[in-house]
């Protein structure tokens, strides 16, 4: 086994009761990718998919689609970003939910937990102020609220599907430090999941910034990382000092900002460290980046991606990787469909199945 694939899966594109209460009648995230607009010459925007077009998430076909295209990729599995913002409250849970009930796609997967606020920026990053910017804050209630939010992800921990490591189910949670109580929250969960018949919960803490982050979320009991080395590959390029002017800068003024962009080639120089060496370290690949559907020139750009380049950077990821025992050579891919942030495998106009094609030479055919 060279390595798990399991990608990152965002179950946004069909109209929801909150959407179209915040934005419109009808709004999905195809909203923001067809009206994208390229920024500076040979900016790629607007994209546009290709074999399964402007799909609505609701029809079971596309989603079979979406596994066999994966499949055949070499990617393990999905996993769904789920979202649970305390007192019982959740969103986009209708697509998880037909999977689960419906035993289809016959695909792995696993549950990410995006515990962040929802304000007007999530999905449209170019909002500045408005009397009405949050739209859901993520609360913590407490223990009680903890006891119910293992109760409504345990039918997915048993299905036969749940992707595990050493026998636990996978759970990612987005924000570690933003989880309040998280030793109590991963305490609770385990010893549920022992009392229900299961063997534990394996941890994930996506963590972004600087490397010493990693070690600080091991500390409050997660059982592996996953570094988000973005934002660490962008002062390397960029450089410290300027990367911070140009932050303050685009905060005050960011009608006057220079573009936050980057070329996709530099970045991924620097898009793994050594804490993806870990035994308990699962590196991320990173396809592309691109925000400005959502955040205009607002955003974070990286451009000039190919698959050629990306196939470089799956290499290297395996090599991460490669002197781990099998269970643990997982590769998290950011992000199976996030078409507003630029970052998917699915197929467009441009490349077609151009990053599939990639993938699929260094997982299965190498």
């Amino acid at each position: 086994m060279k390595a798990r694939v399991i990608a990152m899966y965002l179950p946004q594109f069909y109209p929801f009761k909150e959407n179209d209460e915040w934005w419109g009648k009808g709004f999905t995230e195809w909203t923001n990718v067809g009206k994208a607009k390229p920024l500076f010459p040979g900016h790629y925007q607007p994209r546009v998919p290709a074999d399964l077009g402007y799909y609505d998430l609701r029809l079971p076909i596309i989603r079979e689609q979406q596994a066999q295209l994966a499949r055949e990729a070499g990617i393990e599995g999905f996993m769904y970003w789920h979202y649970w913002f305390g007192h019982g409250k959740t969103l986009l849970t209708e697509v998880f939910d037909e999977v689960l009930h419906s035993g289809k796609p016959d695909f792995p997967f696993c549950l990410g937990w995006g515990n962040h606020d929802w304000s007007r920026r999530t999905w449209n990053s170019s909002a500045q102020t408005h009397k009405d910017m949050m739209l859901m804050k993520q609360e913590y209630p407490g223990e009680e609220d903890i006891i119910s939010h293992f109760y409504h992800v345990l039918p997915a921990f048993k299905d036969k599907r749940y992707i595990t490591v050493d026998g636990k189910p996978i759970f990612m949670i987005y924000d570690p430090f933003h989880l309040k109580d998280a030793t109590l929250y991963m305490e609770l969960w385990r010893k549920l999941a022992l009392e229900n018949g299961l063997r534990g919960i394996h941890f994930v803490a996506l963590v972004g910034g600087w490397e010493e982050y990693c070690q600080k979320a091991l500390n409050l009991g997660f059982d592996a990382v996953a570094p988000q080395n973005r934002w660490y590959a962008e002062y390397k390029v960029q450089g410290y000092l300027w990367r911070m002017i140009s932050i303050k800068w685009n905060q005050k003024f960011p009608r006057f900002s220079p573009l936050n962009k980057f070329k996709y080639k530099n970045i991924i120089k620097y898009l793994y460290n050594d804490n993806d060496k870990l035994e308990n370290g699962y590196p991320i690949l990173l396809p592309n980046f691109d925000r400005s559907a959502r955040g205009g020139k607002r955003a974070e750009i990286f451009y000039g991606s190919t698959p050629e380049l990306f196939k470089q950077h799956v290499l290297q990821g395996l090599e991460y990787v490669k002197a781990k025992q099998p269970e643990h050579r997982i590769l998290f891919l950011q992000s199976w469909n996030e078409w507003a942030e630029g970052n998917y495998m699915e197929p467009d106009l441009k490349f077609g199945h151009g990053y599939l094609d990639a993938l699929r030479e260094c997982i299965v055919e190498r």
